[in-house]
């Protein structure tokens, strides 16, 4: 890609080792609330935005009083009991940080909720490096959506073929590609090939990518530049 200018970041699946850790807040909210939800089948919709995989899993809306008690519940779990306890994967600090060395401008591109956005910034070290972020509360629709890429994109001050997004799910990559965003995903979040499909390249981790930046789409000689 020629000129390329910045990054869009997923941070769950991405950076950070935290699908497992969301699906579980979900299961043990909706149990909480009588719901009996399959851990397997939540974790595949782990990525797309809250409001999305609720009633998905559950045929409970959202915005409904049941839906926000869940959610809330979720999130009371999410960050008081798993999140202190999740780690970056292996070289992502050092990844983005190669980034920004080359001149790339990176912003977040998260499903996340905003008041659980930042602990997840702090747990990969990228609230150091990053220049911008958005969340589910800066988008009228979540992922799938491309809305959050739209306001990334908006935030990055760069149009949607300046920039790569690094996701880690087929919702990353669906989102991106409606927003006119060409996609690298990593397979550390648990999704494979055949489910990463229409990403321009495909790596294992933080550390893989890193290994092999100088040969990815984001080095200098792939983004044209001198």
């Amino acid at each position: 890609m020629e000129h390329l200018k910045g990054v869009l970041l997923d941070v769950d699946g991405t950076l950070v080792d935290s699908n497992d850790a969301h699906a579980n807040a979900w299961v043990r909210a909706l149990d909480e609330a009588g719901v009996r939800a399959d851990f397997a089948t939540v974790r595949r919709l782990i990525g797309k935005g809250g409001d999305k995989l609720l009633p998905e899993v559950s045929g409970i809306a959202a915005d409904s009083p049941e839906g926000k008690a869940i959610s809330e519940r979720r999130g009371q779990i999410f960050q008081k009991e798993l999140l202190p306890s999740l780690r970056p994967f292996p070289d992502a600090k050092e990844l983005l940080a190669c980034m920004k060395k080359a001149g790339l401008r990176l912003a977040v591109a998260s499903s996340s909720k905003k008041d659980e956005l930042g602990g997840l910034l702090r747990v990969c070290g990228a609230d150091e490096l990053i220049e911008a972020g958005t969340s589910s509360d800066d988008a009228d629709n979540s992922k799938p959506d491309p809305d959050i890429v739209h306001a990334a994109l908006k935030q990055i001050g760069q149009p949607a073929d300046k920039v790569i997004l690094l996701g880690d799910t087929p919702y990353d990559v669906e989102a991106a590609t409606r927003a006119g965003v060409k996609v690298v995903a990593l397979r550390c979040g648990g999704w494979g090939d055949k489910d990463l499909a229409g990403a321009v390249a495909i790596y294992d981790n933080p550390a893989d990518l890193l290994a092999h930046f100088d040969v990815s789409p984001f080095s200098p000689e792939a983004r044209g530049a001198s």
